[in-house]
C-alpha cells in the first residue's frame, strides 16, 4: 500500500471515524490497513441486499462477537438505515470502535441518515498528494493523468482505467444521483463544468452557453459537490469595501486526470498556458490535501477585483493571510506581486505574499514577498503554516 499521510493519525484514534472520499482514493485500502476485526462492503450487492431488508442484522452479528472489536463498514451511504444500528452499539458502550468509509454525501442526505453527532470523528480524503508520493512523483504526470492511486501507480493501465472512471463512473453513476430524465442536459454540464474548472463561474453565462436552466445547473453543481466530485472554494469576503470584490464562485474538480479525461485531454500534451492553469488547480488540491491530512484549521478561497486584479488563492489561518499566485513559468519578477499589493488593502492580519513557480531557487523581493520553486514551498513552506 503506499502510503497515506492520514494513517498515522487514524491508527493513534480510539474514536470511531467516517472516511469520506471520492470512488477509488484508496479508503477501502486505508481502512484494512488498520486491519479491522471484521469488514463488511456494501459495494458487494449480497450484503448490500441483506443489510437494506434487515439493517438490525448488523446488531446481532457484533453481539455475537466475544470481545470489543474494530469493524469496517464501506460505502455505508448505500445502505443509511445502518448508521441507527451503529448509534446503539455506540452508544452501549461495549467497546467497539466503527470505521466507516463513503462517497457520497448526497445520499446520506437523501436517506435522511443519522451522522452519528458527538459519536464519530469525519476524516476527508483525496487522491494522492505530493508529500505521499515522494520520489514518485512526476508534475507532467499529475497534470495529465491526476494522481488517483490505482491509475497512477498503474502506468500500463493508467489510460484505460481513467477512462473508465470517467464514462462508468461520472457519466452514469453520478448521472444517477442526478435523479434526470434529462441525459443530454447532464452530459453537456459535466462537459462544461469540466472546461470550467479552476474558473469564475457566472452562472448566466454558464446557462445560456449549455442550454441548461440556471436552477437545474446549480443542481448539477450541487450533486457533484455531494459527490465529492468538485470542492467549491468561495471568493474572499473582506470585511469592508465588499462591492468592489467579485463575489462569483469556483469549483475545481478534485483530480487532474479526472478533469482531463471528461475533456479528452488525458493523452494531449498541454501548451504553457494550459499547463499554468492546471498547475494553479494543483497547487490547491495539494493544500486541500495537506489541510484535511492533518486537519489544520485553514480557510481556502480566491480574490478578484472588479476591475481585474487576481490572487490565485488565499489561505487564512487564525493568525495569518497567505496571498498565493501560482506561476508555471521558471522566472519572477516584482510584477507577479502587483495583484497582491491590491489585496493587502482588504485584510488586516499579518499577510504574506508569495508566488509558487517552477524555477530553481527562493528569491526574497520584500519583507513579506517571497518566490519558492513549488517543490520547497510544498516541503518547507506548507507544514510550517500555522
Amino acid at each position: 500500500m503506499q502510503v497515506r499521510s492520514i494513517l498515522s493519525r487514524l491508527q493513534k484514534t480510539t474514536s470511531s471515524l467516517l472516511l469520506l472520499g471520492p470512488r477509488q482514493v484508496g479508503k477501502s485500502t486505508l481502512i484494512q490497513a488498520l486491519r479491522p476485526t471484521l469488514s463488511i462492503n456494501l459495494m458487494d450487492e449480497a450484503l448490500f441486499l441483506r443489510y437494506t431488508k434487515a439493517p438490525d442484522l448488523l446488531i446481532r452479528e457484533i453481539q455475537a462477537l466475544k470481545k470489543s472489536a474494530l469493524i469496517a463498514i464501506d460505502e455505508v451511504q448505500r445502505v443509511p438505515r445502518l448508521l441507527n444500528q451503529i448509534q446503539l452499539l455506540i452508544d452501549g458502550k461495549k467497546g467497539h470502535q466503527f470505521l466507516l468509509s463513503g462517497s457520497s454525501a448526497m445520499k446520506l442526505k437523501r436517506g435522511h441518515a443519522n451522522l452519528l453527532p458527538g459519536r464519530i470523528i469525519v476524516e476527508n480524503m483525496g487522491p494522492l498528494s505530493f508529500w505521499e508520493l515522494k520520489e514518485k512523483f512526476s508534475l507532467e504526470k499529475a497534470l495529465r493523468i491526476g494522481t488517483l492511486p490505482g491509475i497512477y501507480l498503474n502506468p500500463k493501465e493508467a489510460l484505460p482505467l481513467l477512462e473508465s472512471y470517467g464514462q462508468t463512473y461520472l457519466r452514469e453513476e453520478i448521472q444517477a444521483e442526478a435523479v434526470t430524465r434529462s441525459l443530454g442536459a447532464y452530459a453537456r454540464f459535466l462537459d462544461a463544468a469540466a472546461e470550467a474548472s479552476g474558473q469564475w463561474i457566472n452562472y448566466s453565462k454558464f446557462s445560456s452557453d449549455a442550454e441548461i436552466p440556471k436552477e437545474t445547473l446549480r443542481r448539477f453543481f450541487g450533486i457533484l459537490e455531494d459527490t465529492l466530485i468538485v470542492h467549491r472554494i468561495p471568493p474572499f469576503r473582506p470585511k469592508k469595501n465588499l462591492r468592489r470584490v467579485n463575489q462569483r464562485e469556483k469549483f475545481v474538480f478534485f483530480d487532474l486526470g479526472v478533469r482531463n479525461v471528461l475533456l479528452g485531454l488525458h493523452q494531449s500534451k498541454f501548451s504553457l498556458a494550459e499547463s499554468g492553469f492546471l498547475f494553479e488547480q494543483w497547487i490547491y488540491l495539494q493544500l486541500i490535501a495537506y489541510s484535511q491530512s492533518f486537519r489544520k484549521l485553514w480557510k481556502i478561497s480566491s480574490f478578484r477585483l472588479d476591475s481585474g486584479a487576481e490572487v490565485d488563492w488565499i489561505l487564512e489561518t487564525p493568525h495569518k493571510i497567505y496571498g498565493i499566485e501560482c506561476k508555471f513559468g521558471k522566472n519572477v519578477s516584482m510584477g507577479d506581486f502587483k495583484a497582491m499589493e491590491a489585496f493587502g488593502k482588504f485584510v488586516s492580519k499579518p499577510f504574506q505574499k508569495v508566488v509558487v513557480y517552477r524555477g530553481a531557487s527562493i528569491q526574497k523581493f520584500s519583507e513579506n514577498a517571497f518566490a519558492y520553486p513549488y517543490e520547497k514551498f510544498l516541503s518547507d513552506v506548507v507544514p510550517s503554516i500555522e
